[in-house]
């Protein structure tokens, strides 16, 4: 029996042994969880049996228990490298439509060839779809899809209006209006250019035009242009396209566009916007652009409105002025947007994933999704520091970042292993003599078989 004993000595020593190597070997294992043996003393007796004289059968390792305490962050210059402070496991899958869950606090992401969030393994993040404003459609573990990270922003954005803030220069000496040359600079005062875009995203160059009329004090005509084509501005009805007919045409009869007038008072301020026909109104806008200046198959209907800012009733500062100073563009812009591609990537402390694109916008794409276990230590261990679900550890459940008792997660940054490497060496010795000590109770208990043996 005390062979027995010793042998389960050695043995228990042994895996201790095993344990304490493991957790040493994984020190730089980002995400890696420590194990701890556990032992148990055996004890068997029969119904009649003494207690008080029982001697025990030695140790049994009752489990090799993982703790899933947190580790410390080591911070990178990646945003697909990822850590969770606190509760909670990245859920990944090893192919896009498989729902072979596992579940790991390695955060080493990055982007395949299709664009898809992987870990070393190539196994696929989840997360959850959200809503244009970034709240998420929906929480379940079963909704959950692969983050996919878009280079670009989607459908492009044709241009609807343009917004104008400028200063004519008060001391500029009138033109003839039907004069206007758009290739002769001699014949208007000032110009200005802004790229604009239509329903398939290209660029085009709208420029406008303004005449100081020599025939009445504070007027000036305003005509555009789109890529060096002469446009005709027509009411907000769209009425008054044809220039032979428009109050305020400009240029020498026989190629008359129709233009706006703008009316300021003496002391500069803005004070009113005349259609084509002579009627007053608050903005403007082009004719349709037609097959002609679209040649890219674009929606040849686009009618660009030029807003500029007017307030009858006082002066404002988004309006424009005529000073006696330089001609100065304060403001333009407009609301057209190309097809942008993905210059950068954001994730919040609450998983939200939210992508910056070469046109100026950003939006939300997904939310990471993360998974917590009523018995963490009945995970299933898997390679890679991943974990499977069991029967011990409870049904996965899935919810947001920073919400309940989820952690939250730290872009750009990596949860080192939670081994503590002096601790581990103190336990590599301790484990080493418990075994040298059950090695030695072998032996004597060798010796005396031998001597008994040798009896005669």
């Amino acid at each position: 029996m005390s062979f027995n004993i010793a042998l389960s000595g050695v043995a228990a020593a042994q895996k201790d042994l095993d344990v304490t190597s493991n957790n040493i070997a994984n020190v730089n294992t980002v995400g890696f969880k420590e194990s701890r043996a556990e032992f148990g003393d055996v004890y068997a007796s029969s119904l009649l049996a003494g207690g008080k004289t029982k001697v025990g059968d030695g140790v049994l390792t009752q489990q090799v228990a993982q703790q899933f305490s947190q580790g410390s962050l080591q911070f990178t210059n990646t945003a697909l490298d990822l850590a969770i402070t606190g509760n909670g496991f990245f859920a990944t899958v090893p192919e896009i439509n498989s729902r072979d869950y596992s579940f790991t606090r390695s955060g080493q992401f990055k982007l395949n060839e299709d664009n898809f969030v992987v870990n070393s393994n190539g196994d696929n993040l989840l997360g959850f779809p959200v809503n244009k404003d970034g709240t998420s459609a929906s929480v379940a573990l079963s909704t959950t899809q692969p983050v996919r990270i878009p280079d670009s922003s989607g459908s492009p954005q044709a241009t609807s209006e343009v917004d104008i803030r400028m200063n004519l220069p008060a001391a500029e000496a009138g033109k003839d209006p039907e004069l206007f040359d758009p290739d002769d600079p001699l014949t208007y005062n000032s110009a200005t250019s802004v790229t604009v875009y239509d329903s398939l995203g290209d660029s085009h160059v709208m420029t406008y035009y303004y005449i100081k009329d020599q025939n009445a004090s504070n007027e000036w005509y305003v005509a555009s242009a789109v890529d060096g084509e002469m446009v005709d501005l027509v009411n907000s009805d769209g009425s008054n396209a044809d220039p032979t007919v428009s109050t305020n045409a400009v240029g020498p009869a026989g190629s008359e566009v129709a233009a706006a007038r703008m009316r300021f008072s003496a002391g500069g301020d803005f004070i009113g916007l005349d259609a084509p026909d002579g009627n007053p109104v608050q903005k403007i806008q082009t004719e349709a652009l037609g097959p002609g200046i679209l040649l890219n198959g674009s929606d040849d209907s686009q009618q660009i409105t030029i807003d500029f800012n007017l307030r009858t009733d006082q002066a404002t500062p988004n309006e424009p002025t005529q000073f006696a100073s330089t001609f100065e563009v304060t403001s333009l812009e407009q609301d057209g947007l190309p097809v942008g591609r993905l210059t950068g990537i954001d994730i919040g402390a609450d998983g939200l994933v939210r992508a910056t694109f070469s046109n100026g916008t950003s939006e939300p794409i997904v939310r990471v999704a993360l998974a917590r276990f009523a018995n963490e230590q009945g995970l299933t261990q898997e390679s890679s520091t991943q974990w499977k679900e069991s029967i011990e550890s409870g049904e996965a459940l899935a919810g947001e970042a920073t919400t309940g008792t989820f952690g939250e997660i730290n872009s750009s940054a990596l949860e080192q292993a939670n081994v503590n490497l002096t601790t581990e060496l103190i336990d590599l010795i301790i484990a080493q003599r418990n075994f040298q000590a059950s090695s030695k109770a072998l032996e004597a208990n060798n010796q005396l078989n031998q001597t008994i043996l040798n009896i005669r």
